[in-house]
């Protein structure tokens, strides 16, 4: 009887099977269900943020004044009747002041502010929809994993930020009129937004509000900044595992050494996974996929074009010999 031959690992492989565990480490993890609850807490706390911003802009500027402007500008033009713009950003004021020195020591007295937007920046863009663009083939952790260590920006890193840039819409791109995807910058740019009475500096315009409402847009903007802290601390979390699981798996040789550490951690692990992605080429240009490619409306994720490189490649080879 012949012994089974062992199937030998390659760079590319290798890749797959970090590819599982990283999933693996991510979906049983703690700091996964706290970013999904981050993003969970955002999206309720800013569904009440439209009715709360709305009901206190239309407090300081009622809507007939807004409608009296509109008018007198429908009638003797633009700034002749007064200015009005349609906002996503607004300045909320505590109304009530707290004691503080000036630079000579002399007290004075502060009105706090904070500063509510609607639309969002990349940064947390990307945490807020990190899943999504790993399912893409993009690298949504490909700014935190700098840890602020700018000096080890390398070309990759520089090609993961302009697929996510473009991804996301923040390319120049993004207003082309052969862009036909909407893109989630656009998107929330203009998810919500209210006519205010004034020009489009949105600092100009103070909002002042009660101490109990500025301290909860206050905690609006905290839930912000915990997606991106919960993005950050996940990717902490994992990122220490997979450097170790890295290590390890360029000692393997063989599949079936890595299959054995996934037995031990729980981690389904297979060698159908490995065919699975060698395979995606040829899945890609099925014709229904290939129909879809051909109506410019779906693009082809990084790993998907990878899979098509090699598959070429191979075939080349194939006919040369």
């Amino acid at each position: 009887m012949s012994k089974e031959k062992r199937l030998t690992l390659n760079a590319e492989k290798r890749k797959v099977i970090a590819d599982v565990f990283q999933d693996h480490f991510e979906s049983g993890s703690k700091y996964k269900a706290k970013h999904d609850e981050a993003i969970q807490t955002y999206n309720d706390m800013r569904s009440v943020a439209k009715t709360k911003i709305e009901q206190l802009v239309r407090f300081h500027q009622p809507q007939e004044d807004v409608d009296t402007i509109r008018s007198m500008i429908s009638k003797y033009g633009e700034r002749n009747g007064g200015e009005l713009h349609h906002d996503n950003c607004f300045y909320v004021q505590n109304a009530t002041p707290r004691m503080d020195t000036d630079y000579n020591g002399n007290p004075k007295e502060v009105l706090d502010d904070v500063h509510i937007q609607f639309k969002a920046d990349k940064d947390f863009l990307t945490s807020y929809y990190r899943d999504e663009l790993r399912s893409k083939g993009l690298d949504p952790d490909y700014n935190v994993r700098l840890n602020n260590d700018y000096d080890k920006r390398s070309p990759s890193y520089y090609n993961a930020e302009s697929e996510i840039n473009k991804y996301l819409g923040f390319s120049s791109d993004n207003n082309s009129s052969t862009n036909q995807t909407i893109k989630h910058k656009n998107s929330w740019e203009n998810d919500f937004k209210i006519w205010v009475i004034g020009s489009s500096y949105c600092h100009n315009r103070m909002f002042q509000t009660e101490t109990e409402n500025y301290e909860w847009f206050k905690s609006f903007e905290v839930a912000k900044e915990n997606v991106v802290m919960a993005h950050e601390k996940l990717f902490n979390h994992v990122d220490e595992k997979m450097q170790k699981l890295k290590l390890g798996l360029k000692s393997y040789r063989y599949f079936d050494q890595a299959k054995e550490l996934a037995d031990k951690l729980g981690v389904a692990l297979n060698e159908t996974v490995l065919d699975a992605h060698s395979s995606m080429a040829l899945s890609i240009y099925s014709p229904t996929n290939l129909a879809d490619l051909l109506t410019d409306e779906v693009e082809l994720t990084k790993d998907e074009k990878i899979a098509i490189a090699k598959a070429q490649l191979k075939e080349q080879l194939v006919s040369h010999n």
